[in-house]
């Protein structure tokens, strides 16, 4: 385990100096992880949609399916993609 230099030797201190300490450590810990806790936290508070923006999303989802699927069997984009397949599995190698 290699370990890094977290800050500048003091002049007055011995070599173990480079290094935190281990209630440094704790201390840099415990602070990362409450910001990141409190972070997580402020996120939530507006991150998810109510079930009326659900049922508005799925409605919008299908809509965008049916439209797309429309599309893709039409005749003339039905044609294109066989011929797309064809050239494809004919290619030579």
């Amino acid at each position: 385990m290699t370990r890094t230099r977290a800050r500048e030797k003091p002049a007055t201190r011995d070599s173990s100096s480079y290094f935190f300490t281990e209630v440094e450590m704790y201390q840099v810990v415990r602070a990362r992880l409450r910001a990141l806790v409190c972070g997580m936290r402020a996120a939530r508070r507006d991150a998810g949609m109510v079930t009326s923006e659900y049922a508005m999303g799925i409605v919008a989802a299908v809509a965008f399916a049916v439209v797309l699927y429309k599309v893709v069997t039409s005749g003339a984009v039905s044609a294109e993609l066989q011929s797309v397949v064809t050239e494809a599995l004919n290619a030579r190698m």
